[in-house]
């Protein structure tokens, strides 16, 4: 049986349409530093470039199913996709006095009733449940990665210093953390 790392990209698009994980991690593998590399240019910052690395493989996820080869390779697609990604970020960013970050506090609290609209309440309620038990069943490994980077905001680098873990180690975590919570959340629906 041929090994998901010889296939061709066009093929890891079709498997990843057919939701396997394995083709989107051999995608990741071969472009990642490439996605990197283009939103760091454009953004210039190290943490962000990561966050739309992720979402840029996230959307290949999402989105494998579109993909057209007659309209480019994957990796002229993928960098489209990030290059775009990129710059609707940086404009977001410049467009804000302020930049928000998710703090871990804000998923455990409960919601503060800013409106009378108790449907609008429950629903948030409900969403951040469903988002708390779809954490408590991911490995305490991918837990400890994910909580640190989108809940206390450490970049990849200051994580795997934090936690004495291979920089590669930690992106996996996270990735690997993202995909099954994609999965989870996608399955409550």
């Amino acid at each position: 049986m041929t090994s998901y790392s010889e296939l061709s990209d066009q093929v890891l698009m079709q498997r990843i349409a057919k939701n396997e994980t394995e083709a989107l991690s051999v995608l990741y593998d071969r472009y990642g530093r490439l996605i990197y590399s283009v939103a760091y240019r454009i953004l210039g910052s190290a943490e962000t470039a990561e966050e739309v690395t992720l979402d840029v493989f996230h959307r290949a996820w999402e989105r494998a199913g579109g993909y057209r080869s007659d309209r480019g390779s994957v990796r002229t697609w993928l960098a489209g996709v990030a290059r775009n990604r990129a710059i609707d970020l940086l404009r977001r960013q410049k467009s804000r006095a302020e930049h928000l970050t998710v703090q871990w506090a804000d998923v455990l609290a409960e919601p503060v009733a800013t409106t009378p609209n108790p449907e609008k309440t429950t629903a948030l309620n409900l969403q951040k449940q469903r988002i708390r038990a779809a954490i408590s069943e991911l490995p305490d490994t991918q837990q400890a990665v994910l909580t640190l980077a989108y809940f206390s905001g450490l970049s990849h680098r200051e994580i795997a210093d934090q936690t004495d873990i291979p920089l590669g180690t930690v992106k996996t975590r996270l990735r690997l953390a993202m995909q099954k919570l994609q999965l989870l959340l996608q399955d409550e629906r």
